[in-house]
C-alpha cells in the first residue's frame, strides 16, 4: 500500500509572503521589475502557484499598494489643532512613499482605492471634520490637497532623475536666461540649493505647499476669506 505524503506549501508562499517579496523587488528595480515570474523566482516556486494566492498581476499590485499605505503611521494622539494633525498625517504618508517610490505610480494606476487607502482618507476626513470644516469645505480640501494626501505631488518639472549638466553648460544656460529670460534667471539663481541651476529640496517644497494650503483652508473655516 502506497502512502501519499501531504503536499506542503513552500515557506513564504502566502499572500503576505508573496507581497513582501514583490515589494522588495519593486523597491530595488521599480514597478517594471515586478512580474509573476520574477516574484516566483525569488520565492523558488512555479509562477502559476502565485495565481492561487494573489490572483492576477493587477491583484498583486493592489495588495502591494495596500500593504505600503497600511504602513503610514496615523496621528497617535490628536493635538486638538486640526492643521497640525493633518500636516503630521501627510508628512507621515510622504515618509512612507519615499521609502517605496514606485507606490505613487501604482496608486495612480489603480482602478479603485484599496482598503488601506480608504482608511487613510477616512482618517484625514476625521481630522478635517472634527477640526470644524463643514462638508463643503472638506470636499474642497480634498481637491486642493490632491495627491499630497498620500504623500506625493505632481510637480511642473521633475528634475530628480535628471543628469547634472557640466559646469560650462550651466554657465551657458544661465547666460542665455540672463539675456533673454531674466525672470527665470533670477529665480534659478535665488531658488537653487546646490549652486548654479541645481535642484530644489523636494521635502521642503512639499511641506511648504501643504502649510500654504492648510493655512488657506483654516482662513476659510474661520470665514476670513
Amino acid at each position: 500500500m502506497t502512502t501519499h505524503q501531504p503536499r506542503t506549501t513552500p515557506a513564504g508562499l502566502t499572500p503576505e509572503g508573496i507581497v513582501t517579496v514583490a515589494i522588495a523587488v519593486a523597491d530595488a528595480g521599480g514597478l517594471a521589475a515586478v512580474s509573476m515570474r520574477r516574484v516566483a523566482q525569488e520565492l523558488g516556486v512555479d509562477p502559476m502557484s502565485l495565481y492561487r494566492h494573489v490572483g492576477t498581476k493587477d491583484g498583486l499590485l493592489d495588495l502591494m499598494t495596500d500593504a505600503v499605505v497600511s504602513d503610514i503611521e496615523p496621528v497617535a494622539t490628536p493635538s486638538g489643532d486640526w492643521v497640525a494633525d493633518a500636516r503630521e498625517l501627510m508628512l507621515s504618508a510622504r515618509g512612507t512613499m519615499l521609502a517605496h517610490p514606485w507606490t505613487a505610480a501604482a496608486i495612480k494606476d489603480r482602478r479603485e482605492p484599496t482598503p488601506a487607502t480608504l482608511r487613510h482618507l477616512n482618517a484625514l476626513l476625521e481630522i478635517l471634520r472634527t477640526g470644524g470644516l463643514d462638508l463643503a469645505l472638506t470636499h474642497h480640501a480634498l481637491h486642493v490637497l490632491g495627491s499630497r494626501v498620500l504623500g506625493f505631488s505632481d510637480d511642473l518639472f521633475d528634475d530628480a532623475a535628471a543628469e547634472q549638466p557640466a559646469p560650462e553648460a550651466v554657465a551657458a544656460q544661465l547666460a542665455f536666461f540672463t539675456r533673454d529670460l531674466p525672470r527665470l534667471a533670477e529665480l534659478a539663481v535665488a531658488a537653487t540649493h546646490e549652486g548654479g541651476l541645481g535642484g530644489c529640496d523636494d521635502d521642503e517644497e512639499f511641506a511648504f505647499s501643504i502649510d500654504l494650503m492648510l493655512a488657506g483652508l483654516e482662513r476659510r473655516r474661520q470665514g476670513l476669506a
